[in-house]
């Protein structure tokens, strides 16, 4: 039997400009006729995070040569295209933060009428999944990220299941984000995790690997597609397979100065080993920062400039 799958692309209109030009959305599905789970991607969101747009299209490619085994494939590979062409984190005509602005509303802000036009799209389809893709510092590790929510219902435990099928940390954010895409779909009991792959604004390739050989994997374990992504997937310590770990970007610099780092993203580390340290422009050592418990180090600030109250690490605390 041959490849039966479709693979089509549209675009939604999301605004009109002040010389009548047309600003759309870029949209992509594949389906074979199968009945199967319905899963969306989305990527960028945060114009200056590009990673996931190459991983949505590697992943088609894939999918136009092999095909779907069941099921529907929906993305948006660029949500915030205004942003992504000015190499904004936001939508600069409004200087909002597209991924702050969930539900939407047809009759708000401009990010939260993208919102809209991009949630009430995604729940047209009735999906069992959506993974949107982010990127993190520059000096960070891939890793899954779950939102939370007041009570984790059953979608709640679908979306850890997956994040662990990844292959990447599975890590429980701390801040609730109530007006984040994942947290919205959440509360309609429609599982949604996020995946963190690494810097913004350049294409690592590498990074693309493991983001296409994680979501592959999910795909997979859906019963979508077959094993059509060779590439191995991150190295993930094994104790940290089926962890749930905390997000935590504390303790907070108490000085200012030259921020030198003691470890590198991807190792654990032990409660109270030294992470960094920070000096004056003379070189004495102003302060020294420790691990606030045995966590993963998911990454680290993009600068070595210190002041209070900067964050200087992230980590995935292991209890």
């Amino acid at each position: 039997m041959g490849n039966t799958t479709k693979i089509r692309f549209h675009s939604l209109k999301i605004l009109t400009g002040s010389d009548l030009s047309r600003r759309k959305l870029p949209m992509m599905w594949a389906e074979n006729g199968i009945p199967g789970p319905v899963v969306w991607i989305t990527a960028c969101g945060h114009g200056d995070e590009v990673t996931g747009i190459v991983i949505i299209q590697e992943l088609f490619a894939l999918i136009r040569k092999y095909g779907l085994l069941s099921g529907s494939l929906y993305a948006f590979p660029i949500m915030n295209p205004i942003g992504f062409e000015n190499i904004s984190r936001h939508i600069p005509y409004s200087d909002e933060d597209l991924n702050r602005a969930f539900p939407g509303n047809p009759s708000g802000s401009l990010a939260e009428r993208i919102a809209d036009k991009i949630f009430t799209t995604i729940l047209s389809k009735k999906p069992n999944l959506l993974i949107d893709l982010h990127n993190d510092w520059i000096q960070s590790i891939p890793y899954a990220l779950i939102d939370p929510v007041e009570e984790g219902g059953e979608a709640y435990g679908l979306a850890v299941a997956y994040a662990r099928v990844s292959g990447f940390a599975t890590v429980l954010d701390t801040d609730l984000l109530r007006r984040s895409l994942s947290y919205n779909l959440l509360k309609r009991e429609i599982p949604a995790l996020t995946l963190e792959l690494g810097e913004s604004y350049v294409v690592n390739e590498t990074n693309v690997q493991y983001g296409l050989q994680a979501v592959s994997a999910i795909l997979s374990h859906m019963g979508m597609i077959g094993s059509i992504c060779s590439k191995g997937g991150y190295p993930l310590p094994g104790k940290l397979k089926d962890a749930l770990l905390h997000y935590c970007d504390k303790p907070l610099c108490s000085n200012s100065g030259i921020l030198r780092f003691a470890v590198k993203p991807g190792i654990i580390v032990k409660k109270g080993q030294r992470v960094a340290r920070i000096y004056n422009a003379y070189g004495r050592l102003q302060e020294s920062i420790h691990a606030p418990a045995p966590a993963l180090v998911l990454g680290h600030t993009e600068t070595s400039v210190a002041y209070p109250g900067a964050s200087v690490m992230s980590f995935g605390l292991l209890e």
